[in-house]
């Protein structure tokens, strides 16, 4: 695994901290990788969607 630095707003890190804090994720950095697999997946099957049009 990469490790890469990112600045955020505020909100978001709170946001990112109360999930942690109510122990649906175990720590920041899985939040963050779960957000990403989850745009990558939307985000990427959508253009191949509109690719394949």
């Amino acid at each position: 695994m990469k490790l890469i630095t990112c600045h955020i707003p505020e909100a978001y890190l709170s946001g990112i901290e109360e999930l942690v804090n109510m122990n649906l994720y175990p720590n920041r950095s899985e939040v963050i990788r779960v957000a990403i697999r989850d745009l990558l997946k939307t985000e990427l099957s959508t253009l191949l969607r509109k690719e394949n049009k």
